[in-house]
């Protein structure tokens, strides 16, 4: 019985030393496999993950100051009335251009129309005794003096006359510029009260937009300064204008000045009331740039994985770095990397800190990040 035991145990021990054996022997085969199979080595026949490479290179950045505006016509005015009264005629309609002087609104103009007739009336009168006295002052029936009064009661009405048209003017509202007309509700037949809007006028060929800017950039700031600007209605379309006065005064509480600035409009897609992301350039500088798919962000710092060459391959190093500007999908180094260092651009889900990598592809490192002449880099391809 104790015989018929020992051997079944020597059974059960024997079948799972095989067991494990044949796991070894498929795990072991499965890691030369990899190593020797397409991408499974690195240098001296190492082992790594493949991932993609970008080489740290010199590339332009702008600096610029950001700020808002509100974007106004070069000219804009809501036309009112100084006056209660009534409206007989609209003369315009709306979303129409028109041109300084043209006649808008027709006031109730009775009294004003009625002084008109009168005074004409007075001229004639006066007319009529200035001439009458005048040629018997010539004849010496009248005194010369009679004559004299005459004039002067012509001249008397005839500023009487000018008086009541100028009033019966008072009673047609005219566009005080040339510009496009908005939208109204008034019609014939409505009462207008002081200081109701009837429509409103821009004159939108030119859009001015105040910004204010910080004073420590005012030594940046000058009449003539070219500068662009961008509308959340057109995407990233945009639009260059000019710097046109910089205000005399800093605001003591914000400690920034106002800057004008003013953009051609042809066509009026620019519109009064639009929020304008205006860009002032300073001017551009050199510095080493890696893809953004390089960089990885970790609460308020960011890293990368450099390359690093060993006796046993490649490694993926995590290197802490400072960031400053992104731009056309490059990410300005600041510190933590060399020129010509070489990082992980691609295949950053898989790795780890100090994991072996290789290179994917012969030429990958040389197209991620091979560095052109002076001022350009052409990491375009780790990019992706």
């Amino acid at each position: 019985m104790i015989k018929r035991h020992f051997f079944l145990v020597a059974a059960v021990v024997v079948l799972g030393l095989m067991i494990v054996a044949a796991v070894m022997r498929v795990a072991f085969a499965g890691d030369e496999a990899g190593a020797g199979g397409p991408g499974g080595g690195g240098r001296g026949g190492g082992r790594g993950q493949a991932v993609e490479a970008a080489v740290v290179a010199q590339r332009p950045f702008s600096d610029q100051i950001n700020v808002l505006g509100v974007a106004r016509g070069r000219r804009s005015v809501n036309v009112t009335s100084n006056t209660s009264e009534l409206i007989t005629g609209v003369l315009f309609t709306d979303g129409q251009r028109v041109a300084a002087g043209t006649p808008l609104v027709q006031l109730q103009a009775r009294e004003e129309d009625a002084g008109i007739i009168q005074a004409r009336a007075n001229v004639l009168q006066a007319e009529r005794e200035y001439e009458r006295y005048r040629v018997l002052a010539e004849r010496g029936i009248a005194p010369r003096v009679t004559a004299e009064v005459a004039q002067t009661t012509l001249d008397t009405a005839r500023a009487s006359l000018s008086a009541a048209e100028a009033r019966r003017g008072d009673r047609v509202i005219r566009a005080p510029f040339a510009g496009t007309l908005g939208l109204s509700t008034v019609t014939a037949g409505t009462l207008i009260s002081p200081g109701a809007v009837i429509t409103t006028l821009d004159d939108t060929t030119v859009i001015r937009v105040d910004f204010p800017v910080p004073e420590r950039y005012i030594g940046v700031l000058r009449s003539g300064l070219s500068i662009t600007a961008t509308a959340d209605a057109y995407g990233n379309e945009q639009f260059s204008g000019r710097i046109a006065l910089v205000d005399t005064r800093i605001n003591e509480t914000t400690r920034a000045v106002t800057a004008r600035a003013e953009f051609p409009n042809p066509g009026g897609r620019i519109r009064p009331g639009m929020l304008l992301r205006v860009a002032i350039q300073q001017g551009q500088r050199m510095t080493p740039a890696v893809p953004e798919a390089a960089v990885q962000y970790e609460g308020d710092g960011a890293f990368v994985y450099r390359i690093a060459a060993g006796d046993k391959g490649s490694t993926a190093q995590r290197v802490e770095v400072e960031t400053g500007a992104v731009e056309g999908g490059f990410v300005e180094i600041v510190s933590g990397l060399n020129a010509n260092d070489r990082v992980v651009a691609g295949g950053l889900n898989r790795i780890q800190p100090n994991a072996p990598v290789t290179v994917g592809g012969a030429g990958g490192a040389r197209r991620a990040g091979a560095t052109a002449p002076t001022g350009t880099a052409q990491p375009q391809a780790a990019a992706r």
